[in-house]
C-alpha cells in the first residue's frame, strides 16, 4: 500500500511542528522568528470569511499582526501552493478587498505545476499578493508592526 506523505510523520520537522501546534515545518520555523525578534506570536487567531462562487466559506491565515497605523497584516505560508490553495486565495482576495496578505515560500521559484512556466511568486503576484519572501519574514515586515506591548499610533483627525 502506498504511503501517504501529506500526512506521514516521518518528516522530522514536520513531526517537531506538530508537536508544537503547527501544521508544517515551514510554520515552526517562521514561529520561530517572530518570536526571535520578540513580535506577538499570533498563529491563526483570526478568520476571515470569503465567498466561493455558490458558497460562503471560512480561511485562518497562519500569522496576524498588528502595523502600527493599527491595520492588519496577515502571513501565509507555504511549502507547497496547490491548484485549491491557490483557487482558495483568489476567492479570499476577492472577497476581502484591500487586505494585507502577504506570502512566505519555502520555494518562490517553484512552478506551479510541471508544464506551467509560472512559479508560485508570479502567481501570488497575479494575484495582486505584492509581497512574497523565502523561508522568513522579511526585517522590513517585521518593521511595519507592533511588538509586545507597544500601541498603534492614532491616527489625527481634524475633528478630534
Amino acid at each position: 500500500m502506498a504511503k501517504n506523505h501529506y500526512h506521514s510523520s516521518g518528516n522530522s520537522k514536520r513531526a517537531a511542528a506538530l508537536k508544537y501546534g503547527y501544521k508544517s515545518g515551514l510554520e515552526h520555523t517562521v514561529a520561530d522568528q517572530i518570536k526571535s525578534y520578540e513580535y506577538p506570536l499570533n498563529y491563526e487567531i483570526e478568520t476571515l470569511n470569503y465567498i466561493v462562487p455558490e458558497r460562503k466559506a471560512k480561511y485562518t491565515p497562519d500569522f496576524v499582526f498588528t502595523k502600527r497605523d493599527g491595520s492588519l497584516m496577515y502571513i501565509e505560508t507555504k511549502g507547497r501552493w496547490t491548484s485549491i490553495d491557490r483557487l482558495k486565495m483568489k476567492h479570499v482576495l476577492a472577497s476581502n478587498p484591500g487586505i494585507d496578505i502577504r506570502m512566505v515560500f519555502q520555494a518562490p521559484a517553484q512552478k506551479i505545476s510541471k508544464a506551467s512556466k509560472t512559479t508560485y511568486e508570479m502567481h501570488a503576484l497575479k494575484l495582486g499578493i505584492n509581497h512574497v519572501a523565502k523561508k522568513d519574514i522579511p526585517a522590513e515586515w517585521f518593521a511595519e508592526c507592533l511588538k509586545d506591548g507597544e500601541e498603534p499610533k492614532t491616527i489625527k483627525t481634524f475633528f478630534k
